[in-house]
C-alpha cells in the first residue's frame, strides 16, 4: 500500500498533466465534443489493448465468482469430512480437499466474495470521502486547504499495515464492515491529494471563469464543472487501489486480525494451510494464484487506463 500512496502522490503532483488527462471542457458545444472525444478515444484504445482486455476478462470471471458462486460450483464448501483431509486434486475435485476434508475448489470460489466485497466498498468509500475533502481543499484554498492538508499529513504519517493492525486489534470485531472502515480511514488521504491537485489546476481555467461570470454557484462550479475534470486521475488510482485492497484484506486475514472462520476468503485459506506448504504445496498454490491474478489484473487495468487517458501517450 505504500507503493500505491507513492503512485498517488506522483499523480497529484503533476497538476497540469491531470488537467490535460481529464480533457477540460470549454463552454459550449465544442467543449462537450472535445471532452466526449477524449473518453471515446480512450475507450477505443482500451478495446484494442490486449493486456487490458485479458485483465478485464479475468476480473469479470472473479467478479462472477463473488456474485454468482453457484454458476461455478454445485459443491457446498461447508460439506466436510475429515476422512478426506488433504486429498490431492483430481478430475472430480480439481483443487482437492483442505485439512477439514472440505472441497477446496468450492472454498476458493466462495472465498472470492468477501475479498471483492471489501475491496469495492473500501474503494467507493475512499473515493467519496477523499474526493469530497480534496475538492473542498483545492477549490476554497486558504485555511480550509491548510486544515485538510494537515489532517491528510497526520494520516500519511501512520504506517498503513501497522495502523490497520492496531485499529482492528482495538475494535476486536473482524468482519467485512470493520475491515472496510479501517481501509477507508487509512486510504482516503491519497485520493484527496490527487483530487486537490487536479482541482487547483482546473479552477482557474477559462471555462470555469465563464461559468462563474454567468452566476454559477460554488456547488455548481465544483460538482458540475471542476469535478468532472478531475475524474480521470482519480479513476486511474481507484482501479489500481482495488487490487491493493484485495491484497490488504488477505494480508490482514493472514496475520490473524482480518476475517475469521467460519468466514471464507483467500486470506483464510492461506493462513490455515501455510504449515503444509512443503507437504502439500497445492493448498497454498490455488488461493495464492487467485489472489495474485486478481491484484495483478487490477494494476494492469489501471496502467492501461492511465495510458489511454493521457494525451502524452497518444
Amino acid at each position: 500500500m505504500s507503493d500505491l500512496s507513492s503512485a498517488g502522490t506522483a499523480l497529484s503532483g503533476d497538476s497540469s498533466s491531470a488537467a490535460a488527462v481529464a480533457g477540460a471542457p470549454t463552454p459550449g458545444k465544442g467543449g462537450k465534443e472535445r471532452s466526449a472525444s477524449l473518453w471515446a478515444d480512450a475507450g477505443r484504445q482500451l478495446v484494442r489493448d490486449p493486456i487490458f482486455m485479458i485483465a478485464a476478462l479475468y476480473i469479470l470471471v472473479v467478479s462472477s465468482m463473488a456474485v454468482f458462486p453457484k454458476l461455478w460450483t454445485s459443491q457446498d464448501p461447508r460439506d466436510c469430512d475429515t476422512g478426506r483431509s488433504r486429498i490431492p486434486p483430481s478430475g472430480d475435485h480439481p483443487f482437492g480437499y483442505d485439512i477439514l476434508g472440505c472441497d477446496y475448489y468450492s472454498h476458493a470460489i466462495y472465498g472470492a466474495r468477501p475479498s471483492m466485497q471489501i475491496a469495492v466498498l473500501a474503494t467507493v468509500g475512499i473515493v467519496v470521502v477523499g474526493g469530497l475533502f480534496g475538492l473542498l481543499a483545492g477549490y476554497y484554498g486558504g485555511w480550509v486547504d491548510s486544515v485538510i492538508s494537515r489532517v491528510m499529513d497526520i494520516f500519511f504519517s501512520l504506517p498503513f499495515l501497522l495502523g490497520a493492525i492496531v485499529f482492528l486489534t482495538v475494535i476486536k470485531r473482524q468482519n467485512v464492515l470493520t475491515l472496510t472502515i479501517v481501509l477507508v480511514v487509512l486510504g482516503w488521504p491519497t485520493i484527496a491529494r490527487i483530487i486537490r491537485g487536479s482541482v487547483i489546476a482546473s479552477k482557474d481555467l477559462d471555462y470555469v471563469h465563464a461559468a462563474k461570470a454567468v452566476g454559477a454557484t460554488n456547488s455548481r462550479l465544483m460538482f458540475r464543472h471542476i469535478l468532472p475534470n478531475a475524474m480521470a486521475p482519480m479513476l486511474v488510482y481507484a482501479t489500481i487501489v482495488l487490487g491493493g485492497f484485495v491484497a490488504a484484506e488477505a494480508t490482514l486475514t493472514f496475520l490473524g486480525v482480518g476475517l475469521q472462520p467460519p468466514a471464507q476468503s483467500w486470506g483464510i485459506m492461506i493462513n490455515a494451510h501455510q504449515v503444509y506448504f512443503l507437504e502439500d504445496p497445492w493448498l497454498l498454490f490455488f488461493p495464492c494464484g487467485l489472489l495474485v491474478g486478481t491484484v495483478l489484473s487490477f494494476i494492469l487495468m489501471g496502467d492501461a487506463l492511465r495510458d489511454a487517458l493521457d494525451p502524452k501517450f497518444r
